[in-house]
């Protein structure tokens, strides 16, 4: 299974005292000399984190892909045209929002959303959405003509969190059977948020999910453990 390390919070730490460091740019340099498979960052419309800089930086930096979340909006689609990262997540937005709440409603959104991602299949970016494990998500991603869906798996991380037995369980039921069924429709199949130390290993035994994104956790860590170490020891619990 791969690991897209998201360094975004490297950059929220930078931004409380807008200054230059810690610098988000090599951050990803040591996750990609830790072993990650990708860097995920996601520009957004308020840039509290990383901004258009750091992904033009990373882009000319790193030599794993780069997956660049970001709202479907003109804004956004024109700042990704330009840099060109090797993937686009759509996510919901909200400014207000601590971070992203649930996944991206494709279903309500269909005719626009197919309009809004041919341009970015014309260049060659994989375009994958954020969506909740429904399957009538899935089916309209098809419809669209995405490449890949990542599922949202912060309910089952909010489930662990409360000590929710039933509620992991029930919501591990959701993502098998979402990401088992994506895949039997062509899409590749991704995971992320909420994701812990403690809480990845049952998301890691879905067969049917080739990578995860992981970002909050692993920066957390790396303030006490360091960078290297944080991703390091996320890629032995995929292993």
């Amino acid at each position: 299974m791969r690991l897209g390390v998201n360094i975004d919070h490297v950059a929220t730490v930078r931004n409380a005292r807008r200054t230059f460091e810690p610098d988000p740019v090599y951050a990803a340099i040591l996750a990609q000399m830790a072993g990650a498979h990708q860097i995920t960052l996601h520009v957004r419309e308020d840039r509290r984190h990383v901004n258009e800089d750091d992904l033009r930086k990373i882009i000319e930096t790193v030599h794993i892909p780069v997956n660049l979340e970001m709202a479907p909006t003109e804004e956004m689609r024109n700042i990704a045209l330009t840099y060109h990262p090797n993937r686009v997540t759509l996510v919901p937005e909200r400014r207000e929002e601590i971070t992203t709440e649930g996944g991206l409603d494709v279903v309500s959104h269909k005719e626009y959303l197919k309009e809004f991602i041919k341009p970015f299949k014309e260049a060659g970016i994989e375009v994958s959405l954020f969506i909740d494990p429904d399957l009538e998500q899935i089916k309209a991603s098809v419809w669209v003509e995405a490449d890949a869906v990542e599922l949202h798996t912060g309910t089952y991380a909010e489930a662990w969190n409360s000590f929710d037995r039933e509620g992991v369980e029930r919501e591990l039921a959701k993502l098998r059977a979402a990401a088992k069924f994506a895949k039997s429709l062509g899409l590749r199949v991704y995971a992320g948020h909420g994701l812990t130390y403690h809480n990845v290993k049952p998301i890691t035994q879905i067969e049917d999910i080739e990578e995860l994104n992981i970002g909050h956790s692993i920066v957390a860590n790396a303030v006490l453990l360091g960078f290297e170490r944080a991703v390091k020891d996320m890629l032995k619990l995929l292993k």
